[in-house]
């Protein structure tokens, strides 16, 4: 998900594909709004590259389209 604000130093609010959720910050020291992040059961785990977002939100997308056909 990618860090659209930053609301203290334990939350901000993230966004993927449309959808915005509250997420804690604790566990990634020195996020920034713009930064991508791998988030688990709400928690921000850690910070990854651009490149490592786009492949993530790319299978995403491919699994959801998957789903919808087999519906």
């Amino acid at each position: 998900m990618k860090i659209v604000e930053i609301k203290n130093n334990y939350v901000a609010l993230a966004e993927t594909l449309g959808v915005r959720r509250t997420v804690r910050i604790d566990m990634v020291p020195g996020v920034a709004v713009g930064d991508f992040v791998l988030v688990h059961a709400g928690f921000a785990m850690e910070i990854i590259d651009l490149d490592d977002a786009l492949y993530r939100i790319q299978l995403l997308e491919s699994m959801l389209v998957k789903l919808e056909e087999e519906a």
